[in-house]
Order: C-alpha cells, then sequence, then structure tokens
C-alpha cells in the first residue's frame, strides 16, 4: 500500500488570510473639500472601518514623541506650529513641513491595524490623504510656486522614492475616494470653519491644489514614478453639494463607497 503524501498544515504565523481580505483606501482632496465630514460619516457607518486622520494637531503643536495622545511636558511642545508656519513663511518652512508631514503619513500608514478590524470580516482602513499626494499634490505645487527649491525638491523625491520602495507592501492602497469640490467652494468651507491656521490661504493656493488633484485623479494624466500607482481603482465622488447636515446625500455618498469596496473584492 503507498503511502499517502504528506499534508502540510499553515502555521498561524505564516497566515496572511487577514492582509489578503483588509483593504487600504486614502481620502483625498483640496483643502476644506469636505473631508473631515466624510470621514466622520465614515465612522459611524460601520464596526468593519477604521479612519485614520491626518494629524493636524500635530503638525500645529510639534512633538518629539510619537504618541501626540501622549501628555507633553514643556520641553516637549517647544517644537512650534509647524502648520501656521508655512503658511506664515513657505518660502523658509515648506520643505521642513512637507519632510515631517509625509514622514507622518508614513507613520500612519505602518501602524498595525486594530484589534477590532482583525476581528472584522471586511475590515477597510480609510487614509486621510496619503504618501502620494503629500509628493505629487502639495510638494510639488510648493515646488513649482518656487516655495522649495531645486536642491530641496531632489532631495525630498530621493528620500520619498527610498521610503515607498522600501515599504511598499505595508503602505500600498488598494483604492482611493477623491473628494471632487470646486476651488470656490473649498475657500466657503475654508472660512466657515475657521481654522486660525488657514485664514491667510489664497485662491491661487486652492487653484493649484485642484489643478494637480485634476490631473492626478480625474484626468488621469499626471506622471508618477510608481507602476502600482498607475492602477489604483479611483472612485470621485461629486461633493460640490453641501452633505454634512443632509442624511440622504450622505447615504448617497455612502452606498458609492460601498459599491467601490464591492467592486475592489471581485477584482
Amino acid at each position: 500500500m503507498a503511502t499517502p503524501p504528506k499534508r502540510f498544515c499553515s502555521s498561524p504565523i505564516f497566515d496572511n488570510s487577514f492582509e489578503k481580505r483588509s483593504k487600504k483606501l486614502s481620502i483625498e482632496g483640496n483643502i476644506a473639500a469636505g473631508k473631515s465630514t466624510f470621514v466622520r460619516m465614515l465612522e459611524r457607518a460601520s464596526d468593519e472601518w477604521e479612519v485614520v486622520p491626518e494629524p493636524i494637531a500635530k503638525w500645529c503643536n510639534v512633538q518629539s514623541t510619537e504618541d501626540e495622545h501622549e501628555e507633553l511636558s514643556t520641553s516637549q511642545k517647544s517644537g512650534g506650529n509647524l502648520l501656521q508656519m508655512l503658511y506664515d513663511n513657505p518660502n523658509r518652512w515648506a520643505y521642513t513641513f512637507q519632510t515631517y508631514a509625509c514622514l507622518s503619513r508614513v507613520r500612519a500608514q505602518l501602524k498595525p491595524i486594530s484589534p477590532k478590524l482583525r476581528e472584522a470580516d471586511h475590515p477597510v482602513q480609510f487614509f486621510e490623504r496619503s504618501v502620494y499626494s503629500d509628493r505629487y499634490v502639495f510638494a510639488s505645487s510648493l515646488f513649482e510656486s518656487g516655495n522649495i527649491n531645486e536642491t530641496e525638491w531632489a532631495i525630498y523625491q530621493d528620500w520619498h522614492a527610498w521610503f515607498l520602495n522600501s515599504f511598499h507592501s505595508e503602505i500600498e492602497l488598494d483604492g482611493i475616494i477623491y473628494l471632487r469640490a470646486s476651488p470656490e467652494k473649498c475657500m466657503d468651507r475654508l472660512h466657515i470653519r475657521g481654522r486660525e491656521e488657514e485664514q491667510g490661504i489664497e485662491m491661487d493656493y486652492l487653484n493649484s491644489l485642484h489643478y494637480k488633484h485634476e490631473k492626478w485623479l480625474y484626468d488621469k494624466t499626471m506622471n508618477v514614478d510608481f507602476d502600482s500607482l498607475r492602477h489604483i481603482p479611483i472612485l470621485v465622488l461629486d461633493v460640490n453639494e453641501d452633505f454634512k447636515n443632509d442624511k440622504i446625500k450622505q447615504e448617497a455618498l455612502l452606498d458609492k463607497v460601498k459599491e467601490f469596496l464591492a467592486s475592489l473584492e471581485e477584482a
């Protein structure tokens, strides 16, 4: 009688089933396009969804600790309000801010998924912007405006490419949601929310950012340096109409997100 072939049991250590079923998406859009309202809506929509917001508080209070929720000593608070410094003097602080902003995004995208999501059947992480928009929208816009010089831009692109090539599998996105709003609507919302650091933002800057988003995510004509980025599925949501207090519009947006997630599962 022939000896039956050995059966190999997969070890939990090498079980990548969770990674295969989890999804990572970024939420992109201009300043004051409606991302904050949108992510709060996502947070309430499903226990299987988790939102990783932009660390605005950390940019406004540069810390010498990785935990933005930790109680800070006086010396740890001495870094200053880097976001305010950027808007007050972009020529001096643009490179410094974009370096710190990108670092914080890499950290966010490398953080382990929460225990709650590990128990989910269809876990999804939503990131408020990504390392890609940091480079192709914000940093490149500051370079083209002359606030980041050629040497700084070369250095930025060098370490940014190294980051993405080194941590590709950990930070790769499954999809992008583009919240599309006109620069004029963004300016209206910017004034309404009244964030102190943003009150000096000019229309030209919003127009520049809008152009970048459109070229990258709507027209899809922007040249990018990463093959995986060229093939990421994109969901474009028109958010020109206010949806903050409109349950019907919120449900319509959520339905489109759910349909988009379903299409990613089938792909």
